[in-house]
């Protein structure tokens, strides 16, 4: 009897260790698993997705515009209407830019920050004699002080570059009152004579502007990929 009650003892002690195996052997699938690449892959491509879609309910007005009725207008779909409308005076615009940027650093010209600001104080005194601001006059053309500084630092910039072509000589000046037969107003000639010069010059400016990007355009390697 004593040998069978020895196997009956062993059995009794084999078979707790025998039900666990099962258990050990699923967890230790299941950990062989989170480590493996079948499962990391998927949970950082989750994780991304999640991160982005994050950012874009945070950032969603750089993707879409507005919505009407919960149908969503994209900033896209603006950007190519906008596009149609005057995208190909928009891109002429940035070519020149780029095209007087290319020439000043070429011919090492310099604009300091001084004479910006003179600039912008003479608009400053323009508005304050006529009674406005000129952040009031900015904003109705839905323009900021740096668009404004901007304008005037490449208008300076390419005074510099025609030099003598934009300057307008009192001679000047006299010929075109006596060509255009006009009376100075008594007491407000020499005002008048200044305003004068001053529209001689910016006539100047424009006409010799055209011509310097026409030969900058000229001499210049400029690939459009885009036909407005």
């Amino acid at each position: 009897m004593e040998p069978q009650k020895q196997a009956e003892n062993q059995a009794s002690v084999n078979t707790p260790a025998q039900a666990e195996a099962p258990k050990t052997g699923k967890m230790a699938g299941v950990k062989k698993f989170l480590k493996s690449k079948s499962f990391y892959i998927p949970a950082v491509v989750l994780v991304v997705l999640l991160v982005l879609a994050g950012l874009a309910y945070r950032y969603k007005s750089v993707f879409v515009a507005a919505t009407v009725n919960g149908h969503p207008i994209s900033r896209l779909a603006v950007i190519k209407e906008m596009e149609k409308q005057g995208g190909a005076s928009t891109l002429d615009m940035l070519v020149n830019k780029k095209l007087i940027a290319d020439e000043v650093k070429a011919k090492g010209v310099t604009v300091s920050q001084d004479e910006v600001s003179q600039e912008i104080k003479k608009y400053e005194d323009q508005f304050s004699t006529n009674g406005y601001t000129l952040d009031n006059a900015l904003s109705a053309q839905n323009m900021t002080r740096a668009d404004l500084e901007g304008q005037i630092l490449i208008q300076k910039q390419i005074e510099k570059l025609l030099g003598d072509k934009v300057n307008v000589t009192d001679d000047e000046v006299q010929k075109y009152i006596t060509d255009n037969k006009i009376t100075l107003p008594q007491g407000q000639e020499d005002a008048t004579k200044a305003q004068i010069k001053d529209e001689l010059r910016q006539q100047k400016l424009s006409d010799n502007t055209s011509q310097l990007l026409s030969e900058l355009r000229a001499k210049a390697e400029v690939k459009r990929f885009v036909n407005y």
